[in-house]
């Protein structure tokens, strides 16, 4: 992996480095409540909870009626659902760079957005018509979104260890574009044949989390959180795959075992995710690489950081894709690959300079 071991005293407290990130993460979820086509002032929205509360002192009902319909049915299940998707992408991010030992793996890069993408197209396109609300990971398309992401981060594991025992980055990378532009011409195709709701789905392939409800967000935590949990208890396994295959078999780690269940656990969120936004790449990229820098390659203070880390970019992401030209609203995919792709390049030619060559 590319990262390299820092001293921690290098690196700011741990204690600090989490009230940072949950810190930054107010304003931006206060941004998103009061910020849209119909923007809201701290007074329209106090008003609209005491609305909700039967204490509200506005002579005007019907305003104080329309700030709490926004704030509590429409923006904050939204920007909940932002934040939790970043989180999961941001530890799958985290736990597949130690899984392959990788620092430019991702869901994204790797494949498994894109497989899972490809799972739920094709649930969708031949189950029945397209509905956010019916696009849940407890519905055939979460089903289907999950096999598609473990078939694809499974395939590219397959291909990385043909190669040997230990995966090579270079050819990680290059399996997991494949695979990812395999699923992208599959996923075509499907529209292609099956294009009723052409329009509707390509736009949330972009990623988008309008029309998010509160049954939405619910349906999609169970498997965000099952994954997750399993890898924040699996750091100190990530640890030890990180300095080899030999270093781990001989503190008693089954590599191959602890990857294929890491690889499990890191799609259910990656899936999940999937399922209700859509491919939203390169989160579980930078969210990692930005926490590394302030805690270090250990994963006990890497995950949690990864995760408010990517919790943070999603929902400044979304806030920028509904207030950057409103009311027109950008997909929440295009704004993190604006960011993203160039901060992937950055990595890549920094990688090749390090390696005097290419990866």
């Amino acid at each position: 992996m590319n990262s390299r071991p820092c001293s921690r005293s290098k690196n700011p407290p741990f204690a600090l480095v989490i009230a940072s990130l949950a810190a930054a993460l107010v304003p931006a979820m206060l941004w998103g409540l009061f910020s849209g086509a119909v923007p809201l002032s701290p007074a329209a929205a106090l008003e609209g909870f005491l609305f909700l509360t039967g204490r509200h002192t506005a002579s005007n009902t019907e305003a104080a009626e329309i700030a709490a319909a926004l704030i509590f049915r429409i923006r904050l299940p939204r920007l909940l659902l932002a934040a939790f998707v970043g989180a999961s992408l941001g530890i799958a991010g985290a736990a597949f760079q130690g899984l392959f030992r990788n620092a430019l793996a991702d869901p994204y890069i790797i494949g498994a957005s894109s497989g899972a993408a490809l799972g739920a197209a094709l649930a969708v396109s031949f189950a029945g018509g397209l509905g956010l609300g019916f696009f849940s990971v407890l519905g055939p398309p979460g089903f289907f979104a999950f096999a598609g992401s473990l078939a694809a981060v499974l395939l590219a594991f397959i291909i990385s260890r043909s190669f040997g025992n230990a995966p090579s980055p270079a050819t990680l990378i290059l399996a997991g574009v494949s695979i990812s532009a395999f699923c992208a011409a599959l996923l075509a195709l499907v529209l292609v044949v099956n294009d009723r709701n052409l329009i509707q789905v390509y736009f949330w392939l972009l990623g988008s989390l309008s029309g998010t409800t509160w049954p939405r967000l619910l349906s999609a935590l169970p498997p965000m959180i099952l994954g997750s949990v399993v890898i924040f208890l699996s750091s100190r396994p990530l640890d030890l795959l990180l300095q080899g295959d030999e270093a781990a078999e001989s503190l008693g780690l089954n590599p191959l075992k602890t990857r294929f269940i890491l690889a499990l656990a890191a799609t259910f969120p990656v899936a999940s995710a999937v399922s209700v936004s859509g491919i939203i790449g390169f989160v579980g990229l930078i969210a990692p690489h930005g926490a590394r820098f302030f805690t270090g390659p250990a994963h006990k203070r890497l995950l949690p950081a990864s995760a408010l880390a990517g919790a943070l970019l999603a929902v400044l992401a979304d806030n920028i894709a509904r207030n950057i030209v409103p009311p027109i609203e950008l997909p929440l995919g295009v704004i993190t690959a604006l960011g993203g792709a160039p901060f992937f390049l950055f990595l890549l030619v920094r990688r090749g300079r390090r390696s005097g060559g290419f990866v």
